[in-house]
C-alpha cells in the first residue's frame, strides 16, 4: 500500500511492516519514533540492526522477529538503511508465516519500480510511506504552526520566514530543533526577527554554519575551518554537521546538472556560485560516497566524531582549493 502520513496515523496497529523512506532523513526518523510511540513499544521489546549486519544477524533477526516477546507487550524490529539490494531478504522476513513483530525498514531516496518500493506498495499488509524534503509553502506551515500554535509566539517578521524557508526544509529534525531553539530564544518579548533567527540555527549562530558549508564547497580552508572551530566549541553534534553537509552537497549537485539553483541568502550567494563552476559532477557524488562512508564511521565505529570531522573537513577543503585552481588555469 502507499501511505500518505494520515493512514500512518490512523492504520499502523493493522500492517505488519512499513518502509519509510525518502530523502527527508529527519522525517524518516521522526515517524519511526512515532511508530514507537503509537504501539507503544517496550525498550526491551525493540530490536534494531543495520542493513549492512542482515547477513551476518540473520538467524538473530528471524528469531527476534517471529517469537513472542518473553516481557510481555508488542515487539517491534527496525531495519535502518536499506536499499533495492535488500529487498530479498526483507522479503523473507516480512512475508514470513510466523512473524509477530511489527518491521520498519527504514531507507534513503528510493527508485519507483525498486525492488523495496515494489514490495511493499503492492501488497495489501505492508505499506510503503515517503518522506518527501518540505517545499516553500509546506514548511511556512510547518514553522508557523510549530512556533505560534506551540510556542505561543505572537508575531514572524517577513524577512525572518523568508531566511527561515530558504535555510530549512530538506530535513524535518533539523527544522524542529531549530524552532524549538528559536521558540526558547524569544520567549520574552513573543516576537520572531531576522536577528533572531541568525543566532539561533540549531545549537549555534545561523552565520556559522553557513560559513562551515559555503566557505568549504567554495574552497576557503581558513574560513572554513575557523567556522568549525566555532560550531564544535558550542558543541554542534558532528552527525548534524555531517548531515547538513550532505543536504549541501545534493544543492549543489542539482544546481551543476539540472541548473536548478536553490533559493540562496544573498550574503552566500556568492560562494554557491563559485562552487558551482568549481564542482564537476562526479567530483560532488564521489563526496557524497564519502560523507555516508562518514556516517556509518560516526555511527557504528566508536571513533571520536570531532577528529573524524576535523580531519574529513579539512581533507576536503583543501581539495576544493585544488579543483578552484585547476579550474582558473
Amino acid at each position: 500500500m502507499k501511505w500518505k502520513e494520515t493512514d500512518f496515523n490512523t492504520g499502523i496497529d493493522n500492517v505488519k511492516s512499513i518502509l519509510i523512506y525518502g530523502q527527508d532523513a529527519g522525517q524518516v526518523d521522526e515517524f519511526c519514533d512515532k511508530a514507537i510511540e503509537k504501539l507503544e513499544i517496550e525498550k526491551d521489546n525493540l530490536f534494531a540492526i543495520d542493513s549492512d549486519e542482515l547477513r551476518e544477524k540473520q538467524d538473530a533477526l528471524f528469531a527476534e522477529s517471529c517469537s513472542p516477546s518473553m516481557f510481555g507487550g508488542r515487539k517491534m524490529v527496525i531495519i535502518s538503511n536499506a536499499g533495492d539490494a535488500d529487498a530479498k531478504q526483507i522479503s523473507e522476513l516480512v512475508c514470513h508465516s510466523g512473524l509477530c513483530a511489527t518491521v520498519i525498514i527504514t531507507a534513503g531516496d528510493l527508485r519507483a519500480g525498486g525492488g523495496l518500493r515494489s514490495l511493499f506498495e503492492s501488497s495489501d499488509t505492508l505499506a510503503a510511506l515517503p518522506c518527501y524534503t518540505d517545499d516553500a509553502r509546506s514548511l511556512a506551515v510547518l514553522i508557523r504552526k510549530e512556533l505560534s500554535a506551540a510556542n505561543g509566539i505572537q508575531q514572524i517578521t517577513p524577512d525572518a520566514m523568508a531566511y527561515m524557508t530558504s535555510h530549512l526544509g530538506e530535513d524535518r529534525g533539523i527544522t524542529r530543533s531549530f524552532l524549538s531553539k528559536i521558540a526558547l530564544y524569544v520567549d520574552d518579548k513573543k516576537i520572531v526577527e531576522l536577528e533572531d533567527v541568525e543566532k539561533c540555527l540549531p545549537d549555534t549562530g545561523a552565520a556559522d554554519v553557513d560559513d562551515f558549508l559555503y566557505s568549504l564547497t567554495a574552497g576557503h580552508i581558513q574560513a572554513t575551518m575557523m567556522a568549525l572551530d566555532r560550531l564544535l566549541y558550542d558543541n554542534t553534534e558532528p552527525n548534524m554537521l555531517v548531515r547538513l553537509l550532505g543536504i549541501h552537497f545534493k544543492k549543489l549537485l542539482t544546481a551543476v546538472v539540472d541548473g536548478q539553483l536553490p533559493k540562496l541568502f544573498w550574503k552566500f550567494s556568492e560562494k554557491f556560485n563559485l562552487a558551482m563552476k568549481i564542482w564537476p559532477e562526479q567530483e560532488i557524488v564521489s563526496v557524497l560516497v564519502r560523507l555516508n562512508e562518514l556516517e556509518k564511521q560516526l555511527r557504528m565505529t566508536g571513533m571520536p566524531a570531532e577528529i573524524l570531522l576535523r580531519d574529513f573537513s579539512l581533507k576536503l577543503v583543501v581539495r576544493t582549493a585544488k579543483l578552484a585552481v585547476k579550474r582558473r588555469k
